[in-house]
């Protein structure tokens, strides 16, 4: 018997929420490191406690379905595998207009879809009020549900880096 899933739903941040911080680790987790966006916010979710205002997802491959979230007054961080031909493991910090320059040299096809995501916020009126990438250059591409060790031993320093920028944001966690 075929089951056909129930429509996805966007949460709503709370009806009084200002400030609002949008966490969005994206990502293939099929293909071994350009899952670290991923894999950072299942790190975050795990270890953190964060207040109402702040929403985590995990946006895989989604690219153009993320738009509902993308909202004009939010605070976009976003979480990827960015290839920068850099030394495998390092953190990369990219705002604003930089980052679809940094996604012009693509790994994967959702790294399209958050060019053309950013482009249609823009598009319809507003992109979020600041925008964040923090990434990592991958090691390896290849099939595999797990990190690689250089991806796995960057990842403590990426979601350390991830924390100081959203207690920079005025975002206290727990």
């Amino acid at each position: 018997m075929l089951t056909i899933p129930e429509p996805y739903t966007v949460p709503d941040w709370p009806l009084d929420a200002t400030n609002k911080v949008l966490v969005l680790g994206l990502g293939n987790m099929l293909l071994q490191d350009e899952g670290i966006g991923v894999r950072a916010v299942e790190h975050l979710l795990a270890t953190y406690r964060f207040p109402d205002r702040v929403l985590l997802l995990d946006g895989g491959t989604l690219g153009l379905d993320l738009l509902p979230y993308l909202e004009p007054d939010i605070d976009l961080l976003i979480l990827d595998a960015v290839h920068a031909d850099l030394t495998p493991g390092t953190l990369i910090r990219l705002e604003g207009e930089r980052i679809p320059m940094a996604l012009a040299q693509k790994m994967s096809m959702h790294q399209v879809g958050l060019q053309d995501l950013l482009a249609a916020c823009a598009f319809r009126g507003g992109l979020p009020k600041r925008i964040v990438l923090w990434g990592m250059q991958p090691d390896r591409l290849d099939w595999g549900t797990e990190l690689t060790p250089v991806a796995q031993a960057a990842l403590p320093d990426l979601i350390r880096e991830v924390v100081s920028e959203l207690e920079g944001w005025g975002v206290k966690l727990q």
